[in-house]
């Protein structure tokens, strides 16, 4: 698996509050973190830092068994999620200048092929090939509740003003139920983990034709992050870009 991990802070904020990273193991799993510390809340960069480090350490120093299967792969996912929510919350009660922080999260855990997701909040994955750009995970968002409910379209939904109100996040509560997703990793195929510093400010079509453009694994996640600038970047802005196809990087 070969990938790219892109943050930039944007054109408007202060402060860097995004972390990411791509983590190899010895015995050729790996796993990719997308964190997106909560804007307007205390302390953003402290709980996307402290996610994606507890995250790593819990991955590098997890058995082998823990892995061998998908299944077995999503259980440890969903419970590291559990226990990390727990740290941050506790952090956040503890440190007064931390109280109410939070943080999305996306944690994809790669074993040969099969790509197992773990997601909280609106930082999103997409897998794109020729023929689609897909979106695998669902927002934890307001105007999701409303698409459910049938108040309003998915289409209306990508420009509703309340659309970046989540309502689930990593150690804002005690307890959290993150959802889990599967995908298999296709050759040519890409994966694209980012947060809603990028997803917000380029289309759909923008996103297909940089990703599947003739340009380096590295440019494509530069120009992807440089369009968002372009765009207005008033968000920080932050990708891991993956692909198993034959190119040369």
């Amino acid at each position: 698996m070969r990938y790219t991990v892109v943050s930039d802070i944007g054109k408007k904020r202060a402060v860097n509050e995004d972390s990411a990273t791509f983590i190899s193991r010895d015995d050729s799993y790996q796993l990719a973190i997308v964190a997106d510390g909560m804007g307007g809340h205390n302390a953003g960069d402290v709980a996307s830092r402290m996610a994606v480090t507890h995250f790593e350490e819990l991955f590098l120093k997890a058995d082998k068994a823990r892995f061998e299967t998908n299944e077995s792969i999503e259980e440890w996912l969903v419970s590291t999620v559990k226990e990390l929510n727990k740290i941050l919350y506790q952090y956040s009660l503890t440190h007064e200048d931390c109280q109410g922080m939070g943080t999305t999260l996306i944690a994809v855990l790669f074993n040969g092929n099969d790509a197992t997701i773990c997601h909280v909040g609106d930082s999103r994955v997409y897998f794109v090939t020729k023929e689609e750009n897909r979106l695998v995970t669902r927002d934890h968002s307001y105007v999701n509740i409303l698409v459910d409910n049938g108040e309003i379209s998915e289409e209306e939904a990508e420009s509703h003003p309340k659309k970046n109100y989540i309502i689930k996040s990593l150690g804002t509560e005690s307890t959290i139920e993150p959802d889990s997703y599967k995908v298999e990793i296709l050759d040519d195929s890409f994966m694209l983990i980012c947060s809603d510093g990028l997803s917000n400010k380029i289309s759909n079509i923008e996103m297909h034709n940089i990703i599947m453009s003739s340009a380096t694994l590295q440019e494509k996640g530069s120009q992807l992050v440089q369009l968002a600038n372009d765009n207005g970047g008033e968000d920080n802005i932050t990708l891991i870009l993956l692909s198993k196809d034959i190119e040369e990087v």
